[in-house]
C-alpha cells in the first residue's frame, strides 16, 4: 500500500503555492491572454518575414527560391512601390488633419447644452461610423458616378461644372480621403468629446474670474488639457489611414491606372493577381515598418509636448 502523505507536508505545500500565487498575481492573471495574443501576433509576423526572403508563387509548378534580401533590394528600384508609398502618404496627410479639425469642432459643439435634442443630435453625428466600410464605399461609388452621381447634380445646382471624381487621376486620392473623412470623423469626435467632458471646471472658473476671453480659455486651458485625447485620436487615425484598403479597393481598385494604388492595394495585387507571394510579403513588411515608425514618432512627440 502507498504510504499516506504527511498532513503537515500537504499544508506546507499548499501554503507555498498560495504565497507564490499571491506574490506573482499581477503576472499570472494576464498571462493566458498575453500568451494567446503573442502567438496570434508573432506567428503570422514571423511567417510573413520568412516568406519575404523567398521568391515564391501561388502556383505549385514554380520552384521556391531563397533570395534573402533580394525582394527588398527590388523594392528600392520599383517605381510602382514609390508611387504606392506617395499615394498612401497623400491619402493620410489629406484625411487625418481634416478629421482632427472637424472632430474637434463637432466635439466642442456637442459639449454644449443642446436641450432636449442633445441625445438625438449626438446619435446622428455618430451614424457614419456604424456602417461597414465596404457598404460605405459602395454608396459613395454611386455618388461619385460622373453621369448619375448625386454629387455632380449638386455641383450643377450650384452652377459649377461636372467632375470626374474618382475617374480623374488628380482627384482620385482626395475623393477617397473625403469618404474616409466622412466615416471616421465621428470616431475622433467621440474621443475628443470624452476628453472635454473629463476636464476639471476649476481652471476655467479661475480664468473667467481673471477676465480671460473665450479664445484664451480655448488656447490656454482647453487645448493643453485636451492633449492626451488629441494624441490618442491622432495615433489611431494615422495607423488606420496608412493601412486603408477596403474603400480604395471597392471604389477605384487603385485606379485610374495606378493613381490611387496605395501600398496595401499594391501588396494585394502583387500577391493575388501577379501571384508573387514573396514580393507581396516584403511589401507588407515595409508597410508594417512605416506604421510602426509613425506610431512611435507620435508617441515620442506626445512625451515631449
Amino acid at each position: 500500500m502507498t504510504p499516506a502523505l504527511n498532513p503537515k507536508a500537504q499544508t506546507r505545500g499548499a501554503v507555498t503555492l498560495s504565497s507564490f500565487v499571491d506574490r506573482h498575481l499581477r503576472w499570472l492573471m494576464p498571462a493566458p491572454a498575453i500568451i494567446v495574443l503573442a502567438l496570434l501576433t508573432l506567428a503570422p509576423l514571423l511567417f510573413n518575414l520568412f516568406l519575404s526572403t523567398q521568391d515564391r508563387s501561388v502556383s505549385s509548378a514554380l520552384p521556391i527560391r531563397d533570395v534573402g534580401l533580394g525582394n527588398y533590394v527590388e523594392i528600392l528600384r520599383d517605381e510602382r512601390f514609390w508611387n504606392a508609398m506617395w499615394q498612401m502618404l497623400k491619402f493620410t496627410l489629406i484625411a487625418v488633419p481634416v478629421q482632427l479639425g472637424l472632430g474637434l469642432g463637432i466635439a466642442l459643439l456637442l459639449n454644449r447644452q443642446l436641450g432636449a435634442m442633445q441625445g438625438v443630435i449626438r446619435a446622428l453625428v455618430l451614424l457614419p461610423m456604424i456602417a461597414t466600410p465596404v457598404a460605405v464605399a459602395l454608396i459613395w461609388s454611386l455618388m461619385f458616378n460622373p453621369q448619375l452621381g448625386v454629387l455632380n447634380y449638386f455641383l450643377e445646382t450650384l452652377g459649377l461644372g461636372r467632375s470626374l471624381w474618382t475617374a480623374d487621376a488628380a482627384l482620385a486620392i482626395p475623393a477617397l480621403a473625403l469618404v474616409d473623412i466622412w466615416q471616421w470623423t465621428p470616431l475622433v469626435t467621440i474621443i475628443l468629446l470624452a476628453g472635454l467632458q473629463s476636464m476639471p471646471e476649476e481652471p476655467f472658473e479661475a480664468a473667467r474670474i481673471d477676465g480671460a476671453s473665450p479664445w484664451q480659455l480655448f488656447t490656454r486651458i482647453t487645448l493643453p488639457l485636451l492633449q492626451p485625447a488629441l494624441f490618442a485620436a491622432l495615433t489611431l487615425r494615422l495607423i488606420d489611414a496608412l493601412k486603408t484598403y477596403d474603400i480604395i479597393e471597392v471604389i477605384t481598385q487603385g485606379g485610374p491606372g495606378i493613381a490611387s494604388e496605395t501600398l496595401n492595394v499594391l501588396a494585394f495585387r502583387t500577391g493575388f493577381e501577379f501571384l508573387r507571394i514573396g514580393y507581396a510579403s516584403s511589401l507588407l513588411t515595409v508597410l508594417l515598418i512605416v506604421v510602426t515608425v509613425v506610431a512611435l514618432g507620435v508617441n515620442l512627440l506626445r512625451r515631449r509636448a
